[in-house]
């Protein structure tokens, strides 16, 4: 769900719900009144805290390695103990050609990796010829972009956690941010190195990447409270010192199963949690700490 969309399901709920029960919140909470000549409002104290956005992307697993470990001479595959599927080290033989140039007769893996493709026995080869696909797997780096409009929080070593597709949630660290935006997206890449000895995380696997980005102060409030301004901007209203309402733009940092974090709200600022909707920017109220 866009950010928008849930903006805006911020604003209509509550309004669906007061029409159909005639308040906000629940029965306990005192009621709206006229006192003195003043419409009454409900008030409670927001604080700042420190909070570390997130950021939730698609991303892609990708070996740094594929190569194609081609033969130096011809001659004949002969039989080997290597099979497609099977991990190989470093150096360890792949194809052994029957020619009479002995020092080219070995075809050797350049790392570790695995093979994904292997030419069989009894085949003939000639130079230049793939004897086999290996692939490293360990580690895999994961790539996703990063939209330009979040890429200002995103620094090299943030944390990250990534749920595969298959279910499982590896923990990371950011081990590359670009500085060039792709030209067609206008989003930047990003890259977590995933380490995977056994081979467990496949090649090519999608999974949902979230990076925790370097903690800020934000304010925590009930989507309830939210209303648009006269000119279509997002806040809330406030009281004063002087009990006077005034109007508060906010940007939506993330929203979460507890509240939504804002920014755009002052450390200790006296929020109206009932009755906003029933007083203008301006006009003097008497309040009521909840």
């Amino acid at each position: 769900m866009s950010k928008n969309v849930r903006i805006s399901l911020y604003i209509l709920i509550p309004i669906i719900i007061w029409m159909i029960s005639g308040q906000f919140v629940d029965d306990s909470a005192p009621e709206i009144k006229e006192r003195n000549g003043l419409t009454s409002v409900i008030i409670a104290e927001s604080s700042a805290a420190f909070f570390a956005p997130k950021i939730t992307l698609n991303a892609s697993a990708t070996s740094e390695k594929r190569v194609r470990v081609m033969a130096k001479t011809s001659g004949e595959v002969m039989p080997h103990n290597i099979s497609q599927g099977q991990w190989v080290n470093k150096d360890q033989v792949l194809c052994k050609l029957g020619v009479v140039e002995l020092n080219r007769t070995e075809v050797k893996a350049p790392f570790r990796g695995y093979i994904e493709k292997i030419i069989k026995p009894g085949n003939l080869l000639s130079r230049g010829e793939v004897c086999a696909v290996i692939i490293e797997l360990d580690p895999l780096t994961f790539v996703a972009e990063v939209p330009e409009a979040d890429i200002k929080s995103v620094v090299q070593g943030q944390s990250v956690s990534i749920k595969l597709a298959t279910g499982e949630t590896i923990a990371s660290k950011l081990s590359f941010v670009s500085k060039s935006a792709t030209s067609s997206t206008r989003s930047f890449r990003v890259e977590v190195e995933v380490k995977n000895p056994q081979g467990s995380i496949r090649n090519g696997i999608t999974g949902t990447m979230e990076i925790t980005t370097n903690k800020i102060l934000a304010n925590k409030i009930s989507p309830s409270i939210l209303l648009l301004s006269d000119e279509g901007i997002l806040g809330v209203r406030k009281v004063n010192a002087d009990n006077v309402v005034e109007f508060l733009p906010i940007s939506i940092i993330e929203d979460t199963e507890e509240g939504i974090w804002v920014s755009g709200i002052p450390n200790s600022t006296n929020l109206i949690v009932r009755g906003q909707g029933f007083v203008e920017n301006g006009q003097t109220v008497e309040v009521t700490q909840l």
